[in-house]
């Protein structure tokens, strides 16, 4: 490029033209304008929560090439790539980790595009861009999480040290039904999953899917209830307010499937999950009574239904859960990016991260052992 590249920090993606941020996307839904936004308008991000709105843009020739979510942080919570024990490293040998960056999407563990860009220079200028602010905010390092393998690749290449973990997700190897994939696994493991189905199906109501304008207010007003439930067993607060999904249901009900699951009309369980281009992304999950099965048949199979009769290549479940490789979900490589300012602690880090990547590696090899799927 001819002329240079400038770069702008943004307190709120409200700064940021739609348009302008969208046509750098990919159609992820969680990586949206409407999406980001409505974090913030329904202040599930902002002051008070530890995730301060801090988005990047590149502009050239007045026109914006590149964009980045990026946040302040004073805690890392929300973030499912955990790095607690490096906070917990510096602080004893007297430094301060936080304010930190995080390049991510809030409370978000799905792999998708970070640096927004069509041109892999803008894409380091973003990254180069991330450290600029970090040195002249006092942030400790900006990290870049659940980002693409090309991206962690680009990132390794412009000083950003990279970090391999991993999650379950079902792939979509063009099976034309259910028994189409039920096929592919081992007999016991076929008729395991058939009685578990079975046993789940009969809880004596329905399960229904709802997308776009078959969702309504109460359907919301149903599924808060099951995510405070969730969250109050595993996060203590919920990271969500109950003004996000209002937000949701307006701007992104079409990128949106709910499984629903109803007694006498009256929904007792649910699972949400978000569309995208290529992929379904389970996010939440609660209930209001517990039967037998029903987690696994609204989280896991449904969403396999869901994928196979939409031609979807797989579906990301969300963080953890070796109970997801029963289900025919196979272990993944996650990919993400981290660049702290103090050398010596850096060291340390890329020491401890390639002795990570060693046995990560040998892992996801152990789990693909345990797979379902018939051998050879």
């Amino acid at each position: 490029m001819s002329t240079p590249l400038t770069l702008t920090t943004h307190a709120s993606i409200s700064q940021i033209a739609p348009a302008d941020w969208d046509g750098l996307g990919d159609g992820n839904p969680f990586t949206s304008h409407r999406f980001l936004m409505a974090l913030e308008e329904s202040g599930s991000v902002g002051p008070g929560t530890g995730w301060q709105p801090l988005h990047l843009s590149v502009d050239h020739d007045g026109q914006t090439v590149g964009v980045a979510p990026l946040y302040a942080k004073s805690h890392s919570q929300g973030e499912y790539i955990f790095d607690h024990a490096w906070a917990d490293a510096y602080a004893r040998a007297g430094g301060d980790y936080y304010p930190k960056l995080q390049c991510a999407v809030p409370f978000t563990p799905a792999t998708g595009a970070r640096l927004l860009a069509h041109d892999p220079g803008v894409r380091q200028a973003l990254l180069a861009g991330m450290t600029q602010v970090a040195e002249r905010g006092g942030a400790s390092g900006a990290h870049v999480t659940f980002c693409t393998k090309a991206e962690a690749e680009l990132g390794e290449e412009t000083g950003f040290l990279p970090r391999v973990t991993q999650q379950f997700h079902w792939l979509n190897r063009g099976y034309d039904s259910y028994d189409d994939f039920l096929a592919a696994l081992s007999s016991r493991k076929r008729k395991a999953i058939r009685k578990e189905r079975a046993r789940a199906q009969g809880f004596g109501g329905s399960i229904r899917h709802l997308t776009g304008d078959d969702l309504r207010p109460e359907h919301w007003d149903a599924f808060w209830a099951f995510y405070q439930d969730t969250g109050s067993r595993k996060w203590g607060r919920p990271y969500l307010t109950r003004a996000f999904f209002d937000h949701i249901h307006q701007t992104m009900r079409d990128d949106i499937l709910l499984v629903l699951a109803e007694e006498d009309g009256f929904p007792i369980a649910g699972a949400l999950n978000f569309i995208g281009p290529d992929a379904l992304y389970g996010r939440y999950w609660g209930c209001l009574e517990n039967h037998a099965f029903l987690h696994f048949e609204l989280c896991y199979h449904q969403a396999i239904d869901h994928a196979i009769a939409n031609g979807l290549s797989r579906v990301e479940a969300g963080a953890q859960g070796e109970h997801k490789l029963a289900r025919g979900y196979e272990p993944v490589p996650i990919h993400s990016l981290h660049w702290v300012q103090d050398q010596g602690f850096a060291r340390a880090l890329d020491d401890y991260l390639d002795r990570e990547r060693a046995l990560m590696g040998q892992e996801i090899q152990a789990l693909a052992d345990w797979t379902p799927f018939r051998k050879g």
